[in-house]
């Protein structure tokens, strides 16, 4: 076996290296793989259910864009290995690991890129979910039904023992259903689904929701981690789970680093950092924050749309930020190899004269997130947001340490 993995290691990392070959022990060894797949939603779903089958006494493993886990151990990924779903190589490098580590359960984060690439071909999930599908990633599909073809693929590829878990609220939601040979589920807030769900309180302290039923709590925080909730709680009955526990569980699980994580600084700012660098992620947050915001209090949005990326959501992003702010200040990203003016320039291209009144350029990152500290009073909230849980900044080819929890907390601390 090392042989045959020596060999491959002289092949070109991506498109179906190991498309059919299983690294991962013993085929009587029963490690059940559950893929995520969506545009967003992924790491916040899959990084939970790892959570609850810890809590639940199962060792579990965890691939993410965050992290990866092996029943509690972090494993760093290769330099310049991506970071969603990791290439054929080292996916079943992890995977071996975890049989060998005694791990029963693995959450996986499917991204559109691996399925294109046939990073996943070959491996045999026992579930999917799908979480939702917006505009992203089209400066590498092209279009959004090149987008959506990516993500069938993972549910055309279940088996028929597998469980396909889709919500049934998006526009893709039951298309992405149909024709799989899978066991169809759907989860939702409208009223046929299998997994129903209602809000029954939403604020600064967290979410009840009915789940069939069954009041659930949670400190969570936003209509969007209502969703993630719901995908949760429906996988966790799909695979058997004790759900009086999950129940318990819920009440006290975080979400992962870099998703809506927030302080509240000493004059009562309402400091959030999250990762959202899509126009339906940033829309989604902003109106989360909308929800918390106090009656004379300003939401002050931080952002930037990364380089070397999808161009058309620039204007998008920025029509979004301006719009549901009350001061939006345009900033770097990760401009990587472009101009970071330029890229600013085009997500200030689509605004309306209103909303550009509202527009602070400042392209310095630090710079911005210091700014927005300054200006913050009591009351208000400042979301800093499409980093999330990375601690670098790319420019030019060069990565820096950058940490936007950090430099968010350094601004308060030079008031």
């Amino acid at each position: 076996m090392q042989n045959i993995i020596k060999k491959l290691r002289l092949k070109r990392r991506g498109v179906a290296l190991l498309a059919g070959m299983h690294f991962y022990g013993n085929p009587s060894t029963k490690l059940k793989i559950i893929g995520v797949t969506g545009t967003n939603g992924k790491t916040t779903v899959a990084t939970l259910l790892y959570q609850i089958a810890m809590d639940l006494g199962y060792k579990a493993g965890l691939i993410s864009t965050v992290e990866n886990l092996i029943a509690g151990e972090k494993r760093l990924s290769p330099e310049n290995a991506p970071q969603t779903t990791p290439d054929p190589i080292y996916l079943h490098k992890l995977l071996n690991e975890m049989v060998r580590k005694g791990c029963e359960c693995v959450f996986m984060e499917v991204s559109s890129h691996a399925l294109d690439q046939s990073r996943v071909a070959g491996i045999n999930f026992v579930g999917g979910i799908f979480t939702n599908l917006t505009h992203d990633h089209l400066d590498y599909h092209k279009n959004i039904d090149n987008y959506f073809g990516a993500k069938k693929k993972f549910f055309n590829a279940l088996s028929e023992k597998a469980f396909a878990l889709s919500n049934s609220d998006d526009d893709y939601g039951d298309a992405m259903l149909e024709h799989i040979h899978a066991r169809k589920f759907t989860y939702g807030f409208n009223k046929f689904e299998d997994f129903h769900g209602e809000i029954k309180k939403l604020d600064f302290n967290g979410l009840e929701l009915d789940i069939n039923g069954k009041r659930v709590k949670s400190k969570l925080i936003g209509k969007f981690n209502a969703c993630n909730l719901l995908a949760v709680w429906s996988a966790c009955e799909l695979l058997g789970f004790n759900m009086l526990r999950v129940k318990e569980i819920f009440e006290n699980i975080k979400p992962p680093h870099g998703r809506f994580e927030h302080f509240t600084s000493k004059n009562s700012v309402l400091a959030i950092v999250d990762y959202a660098h899509s126009p339906d992620s940033l829309e989604k947050i902003l109106l989360a924050v909308q929800e918390l915001k106090q009656k004379n209090g300003r939401i002050i949005s931080i952002f930037g749309c990364g380089g070397d990326r999808d161009p058309f959501k620039r204007p998008i992003m920025g029509r979004l930020g301006a719009s549901l702010s009350d001061i939006a200040i345009f900033t770097s990203d990760n401009p990587r190899s472009e101009d970071s003016e330029k890229i600013i320039e085009q997500m200030k291209s689509n605004l309306a004269p209103e909303d550009l009144k509202k527009v602070k350029t400042i392209v310095n990152r630090h710079e911005a997130i210091l700014e927005g500290g300054k200006m913050a009073k009591r009351g208000d909230i400042i979301l800093c947001a499409g980093k999330g849980h990375e601690n670098y900044q790319e420019i030019k080819g060069v990565k820096s340490h950058f940490d936007d929890m950090e430099e968010l907390q350094k601004s308060f601390r030079q008031k």
